[in-house]
Parts: C-alpha cells; structure tokens; sequence
C-alpha cells in the first residue's frame, strides 16, 4: 500500500457524456487521494476543438459531485497549478514543443495533407503501418526553424527512436515492450498551434506534479511514446496504470452505443446522467463501478468512505469486466434499505 501522498488526475475531454468508464478512472483517482492523504485534481482536456461538445464539461462536473467524488484543485475552484483547462495553457505546450526540438527530440515537418494522404497509400500497399515515412526529420535543423519562423505551415512531430525497443512498466501489467520500429514519428503540436494529447498530458501531468497515471486501456497503445516524450525531457517518469475495458453483459465485445441505446429501452443505461434521472442513488452506482476492476468480492457493499479505508491499487485487475446491470439493481436496492435504516434510527 502507498504510504506517501499522491498527486492524482481526472483528465476527461468535454467530447461527450460521462460513462462508467470515466466515472471509474475519477472514482479510483479520488480514492486513491483520499486514502494516502494526497490531492485529486480535475483537468479539462479540450484542445480537440472540432470533437468538444457544448455543455458537456458542465455535465462532467455535475456527474463528479452527483457521485461525491469532490476534487481539490481544477477549472471552476482553481488551484496552484492552473489554468486546468488545457485550451487556455497554449503557450505552455508551445513552448515544451520547441524545448523537444532543441534538444534534437522533435522536428518541424511541412509535408502537406495531399502528401501525407500519398504516403499512407502506398504504405498501405505494401502492408506496412498506416504511420508517417520520416521525409521531414532528415531536413537540416537550421533551415528547418528558419523555414518555421517565416511562418510556414507546419506541425511538431516526436523523433521516435528507429532501433532498438522501448519498455516501460504498468503497476497492473507489468513491463510493456514495443519495437521502436512500429512507434510512428507522432504529431506533437498542430498547425494550428493546439498540442495533441501525447505532448499535452505529459507536460501538464509534469507540471501538475501528478505521481500517479489511472487512465483506460485504449491507451496501453502508445504508452511506450508517452514513456519515451517523458524521458526525452528528462523527467521523472509517473506510476502509470491502464484499468480494464467494460465489455457487454454478455461477455463479448465491447459496449457499443447500439448497446447502450438497447440498455437504455430497458432502464437501464452507462452514462451517469441517465442513471441518476433513472432513480438509482449514487452509492449504489459507486459501489457497482468500484467492483468492475477491483479484486474484492463482486458482492461487497460498501460506502465511499469504506471504499477510502479498504482502497489499494495493488488489487485491481486489468482483466476485462462485464458489465451486469442486475448487479446495479442489486447495490442500488441494498444502499436504499440502507438509507432508509439511517433516516429511522
């Protein structure tokens, strides 16, 4: 068990609704937190502006406090690492950017869309990763920025190491190796001058002082290009841990929104809005979600503050989990007999 305080994140993007799988990764963070005595912080990942969704931050805020999950620091109660909105932090990624390529880790690259397009065919043909060729990182550094002052359109990509492979450890998985060969020379910073979430969540978690890394497993792909920008700057590296994928009651497949839009016909649904205007109390939800992850037992009933004194993430399992909406019933049913218990004593 950690014995230290631990700096934490909820780093959400306001492309949508808040899911179950959202609400686990800021369930765990907030235990996490609050069992070490440490700090659990609320980040705002919106530098994907064609995908963000009017009102949907306001929702992720909402579904936090609904659950109780109360965080220290983050976009609406500030803090001294801020801002925590990651459109308002620009300047900050633009400048880390250009650090990479001054210390040979990052290139400019002015290869148009037509090429690009062009490449990934041919690519394609001959069966080999859909990634970028590396035209650009061969150009002379000098001429390079001199092209970039002078305003010519550009991206910032990451010089990915072309031998050799890069490992690094998941507290849940254990070390992951990649050859360095199949980790693409990624686009750092847009031309548009936004930053791509692999340079923004590395310099904001440094930044942030984060010690801790709970996301999703969609993200166990480019962990070792995560892992190699980190080291690139010289930092030290978070505890990084990738959590289980939700599949369907049935065991097969992952949660489709075909299948939430059925589960919802049938009363039930994973976003945490529905679920509350459902009727279903927020113990019972977090009781549900902790379990879907968490090696204790399936059946356990607990509170928040008991899931705060038993919470180690030494016993999470990366296993997929099934989602059983009998199970929701029945910890929803238990925590409103126990409400109604409390009221009468």
């Amino acid at each position: 068990m950690i014995s230290t305080p631990v700096r934490v994140r909820f780093a959400p993007s306001p492309t949508g609704r808040m899911h179950l799988g959202s609400a686990r990764t800021a369930l765990y963070d907030y235990l996490l937190a609050r069992r070490t005595g440490g700090t659990f912080i609320l980040r705002i990942e919106d530098t994907d502006t064609k995908r963000t969704v009017p009102g949907s931050e306001r929702e992720l805020m909402d579904g936090l406090r609904w659950l109780g999950l109360d965080y220290d620091e983050g976009p609406d109660i500030g803090g001294p690492c801020g801002p925590y909105r990651q459109s308002e932090r620009r300047e900050i990624y633009h400048q880390h950017a250009w650090e990479l390529v001054e210390k040979g880790a990052a290139y400019p690259c002015f290869c148009a869309a037509d090429r690009l397009e062009k490449v990934r065919q041919e690519r394609q043909k001959k069966k080999l990763n859909s990634g970028y060729d590396g035209f650009c990182r061969h150009l002379d550094p000098d001429e390079a920025r001199r092209r970039a002052a002078n305003g010519e359109r550009h991206v910032i990509r990451f010089m990915s190491p072309r031998t050799g492979a890069t490992s690094a450890v998941d507290l849940l998985r254990g070390p992951i190796a990649v050859p360095n060969e199949m980790i693409d020379d990624y686009v750092l910073l847009k031309s548009d001058g936004l930053p791509t979430y692999h340079l923004a969540a590395m310099v904001d978690d440094h930044l942030m002082g984060i010690t801790h890394v709970i996301r999703g497993a969609e993200w166990l792909s480019t962990f070792p290009l995560h892992a190699l920008i980190v080291r690139a700057f010289g930092w030290e590296e978070p505890v990084w841990m990738h959590l289980s994928v939700f599949l369907k009651p049935s065991g097969k497949g992952k949660m489709s929104k075909r299948d939430t839009s059925t589960a919802l016909d049938s009363g039930y649904s994973i976003y945490i809005r529905d679920l509350k205007e459902l009727g279903y109390l927020p113990e019972g939800v977090l009781n549900w979600i902790a379990l879907m992850g968490w090696g204790v037992s399936e059946d356990d009933v607990m509170t928040l503050e008991q899931m705060v004194e038993r919470f180690d993430i030494q016993h999470l399992n990366p296993a997929p989990a099934a989602i059983n909406f009998s199970k929701l019933d029945h910890f929803s049913g238990t925590h409103i007999r126990l409400l109604a218990m409390e009221e009468l004593a």
